[in-house]
């Protein structure tokens, strides 16, 4: 069986979305003429901007002699790299294999609902991100949850979503 890959799009630069490019100096002064740079710089820029805007491609591409196909083939083959904007709090929910016989499905079900987003999604306030991911290596802790480098476990769906709407009250006040 072959499975096929579905085509990405580079996020827009647009006037919701505007970057300071000059923040990439440093960066780019760093890794400019060195093999093997193309890795360093994507993960730079993602630290700089929390993902990768179009514009930071083609500033990188054009000061380094980086294709722009190359740098969106690597960071779109690799999990780590995102091409749009996350959510200050990214809520990743373990589905590996402890967490989904103690029934990790219903607490994603849970987050998205009280969110309002779908798994992979970000809210509209830009306050959270959900992923389901393959194993946070709490098994002991199923079903589980992280968020930040803060570790939920044994939730069910109502103890995730007041974790999240804690969360979301103390940010604002």
């Amino acid at each position: 069986m072959r499975v096929q890959r579905l085509p990405q799009k580079l996020a827009q630069t647009g006037p919701s979305e505007q970057v300071d490019l000059n923040l990439l100096d440093p960066l780019i002064d760093k890794y400019k003429n060195k093999k093997g740079n193309m890795i360093p710089l994507l993960q730079g820029t993602q630290d700089i901007y929390g993902y990768l805007p179009r514009a930071a491609f083609e500033k990188i591409a054009h000061e380094t002699g980086l294709q722009l196909n190359d740098m969106f083939g690597v960071a779109t083959f690799y999990a780590q790299f995102r091409l749009k904007p996350v959510g200050k709090n990214i809520v990743k929910v373990c589905h590996g294999t402890a967490c989904h016989v103690q029934n990790a499905t219903k607490i994603t079900e849970s987050l998205e609902e009280t969110l309002g987003v779908k798994d992979g999604e970000t809210t509209d306030d830009m306050l959270f991100t959900l992923e389901s991911v393959a194993c946070l290596g709490c098994c002991s802790l199923a079903p589980v949850m992280m968020i930040g480098d803060e570790t939920y476990g044994n939730l069910d769906g109502k103890k995730a979503s007041r974790i999240v709407k804690d969360i979301r009250r103390s940010e604002q006040n």
